[in-house]
């Protein structure tokens, strides 16, 4: 299937992120922070936290199309973060593939439970992720949080799933 602006959305791969990767992915993440969607990354903070990083690529153009993060948190805790996909490839479940790596790299850490803050519970809970209080998430996560624009009035919702 061809898609908008000759995407070929079956090759579309998914793969870890490296340095030259990281204009575009900080490209992507601040188009949707500018939004009010996703907390603002500087490159720097792209770079320091470069590993944990997946993005989605067009194997022939060779373009960053999507990003997601997983962070760990804790001994048994990560989050996802970061996630977004370009406009054109929205609607296509590849935000999902992004999310589903995530967890498997969870998995393979030894990870026991991966959570998200967002805007769009639907999404995370057609990928078996459940609603929880924030209050239940370690005070530690809420560093982000604080360079946040709507600290402490969140209006995300904090959704878990147990791996």
């Amino acid at each position: 299937m061809v898609a908008a602006e000759g995407l070929h959305w079956d090759n579309m791969r998914i793969r870890k992120a490296v340095i030259g990767d990281m204009k575009a992915v900080h490209k992507i993440l601040n188009h949707y922070a500018d939004q009010g969607f996703l907390l603002p990354r500087s490159l720097s903070e792209l770079y320091d936290h470069l590993r944990d990083y997946f993005i989605l690529d067009d194997e022939i153009r060779h373009g960053v199309h999507g990003v997601c993060g997983l962070g760990i948190c804790w001994d048994d805790l990560a989050e996802i973060k970061g996630l977004a996909v370009v406009e054109e490839t929205r609607g296509r479940g590849l935000g999902a593939r992004l999310v589903e790596a995530c967890l498997e790299e969870a998995r393979v850490l030894g990870l026991k439970k991966v959570f998200a803050l967002t805007y769009i519970p639907q999404f995370f809970g057609k990928l078996w992720f459940e609603e929880v209080e924030k209050s239940s998430l370690p005070h530690k996560i809420w560093t982000d949080c604080l360079k946040c624009p709507k600290f402490p009035d969140c209006d995300e919702t904090a959704m878990m799933i147990e791996l």
